[in-house]
């Protein structure tokens, strides 16, 4: 009876061999690497590196074990995802950059592709299956780790751009009843409903019945921003509160006219200081210098 041929081996079975054959020599490589471009920057330590070059050698052939087609939605596959996102942030956090990450990973996947066929011959379908096997493991790893550190680093400067909203728009109970809110800059859509949004709680939490709103620090004034602006005094008055618009200086009152920006019944003072006093006088509070 004659003797069947040899199945030829996928793509997984030649990766196996060749990290179980050459394990010694692939781990130290990448070791030597991962020291190179992180221990000499203090970002990792050697037992860091070693322990990640193990642990990444494991879990990859895990994900091979699983057959030539590997299966993006396994617990193998998410577990060497999520051990280079665990892997960069870490980098990250102690000062490394994505770029020499991303570098390390390209290295670990070209050292197994040095390799091949240095155990036996390939033919160049197995050669090309491999290749290709490779390739999709690690671009697919590279992506995830990316779309991780994207989704971080936005998430990060919503968080500043929502602090610097805070600290530039501050909003004082300066006496029991009155707030004081100065704004700085340019007040656009977004801005305004949130400085409003902010101010109509203030108002209700502190019950104020005056707010005296400083625009010293608003540069220039166009159709748009004094549009917000109206807007935040009419729903100041519409919470029963009264408005004292002070700052204006001569530039902004005469881009208000020739806009024709009529800012109606609210009062307006040149200081904060005389708006101040407007606000006590309406409380019918007397302030009286001290000797």
């Amino acid at each position: 009876m004659a003797k069947q041929p040899a199945k030829p081996k996928g793509a997984d079975q030649i990766l196996i061999e060749q990290l179980m054959l050459n394990v010694g020599r692939i781990s130290a490589v990448i070791e030597e690497r991962g020291k190179n471009i992180f221990v000499q920057g203090n970002i990792l330590s050697k037992d860091e590196i070693n322990d990640y070059s193990v642990e990444f050698l494991e879990l990859f052939v895990m994900l091979l074990q699983g057959g030539a087609k590997v299966d993006r939605r396994s617990a193998e596959f998410k577990a060497l995802r999520q051990f280079f996102t665990t892997m960069s942030q870490q980098i990250q956090v102690r000062g490394g950059s994505m770029e020499e990450f991303v570098r390390y990973i390209q290295f670990m996947q070209h050292v197994i592709i040095e390799g091949l066929g240095e155990e036996g011959e390939l033919s160049g379908q197995q050669l090309k299956e491999t290749l290709l096997l490779l390739a999709g493991v690690f671009n697919d790893i590279i992506l995830d780790v990316y779309r991780v550190y994207l989704e971080q680093k936005e998430s990060t400067i919503q968080a500043q751009q929502e602090e610097l909203r805070e600290i530039s728009t501050p909003i004082t109970e300066i006496w029991d009843g009155v707030l004081t809110l100065p704004i700085i800059g340019t007040l656009d859509s977004s801005r305004t409903m949130i400085v409003m949004e902010k101010l109509l709680e203030r108002i209700e939490q502190d019950r104020a019945r005056v707010v005296v709103m400083d625009v010293t620090g608003v540069l220039a004034i166009d159709s748009q921003v004094s549009h917000h602006l109206v807007q935040m005094i009419r729903a100041v008055g519409l919470m029963g509160a009264s408005a004292i618009l002070t700052g204006i200086r001569p530039e902004i009152a005469r881009a208000l006219t020739s806009l024709n920006i009529e800012l109606g019944d609210v009062l307006t003072r040149s200081t904060l200081a005389e708006g101040l006093k407007e606000a006590f006088k309406y409380l019918n509070v007397q302030v009286v210098a001290g000797h």
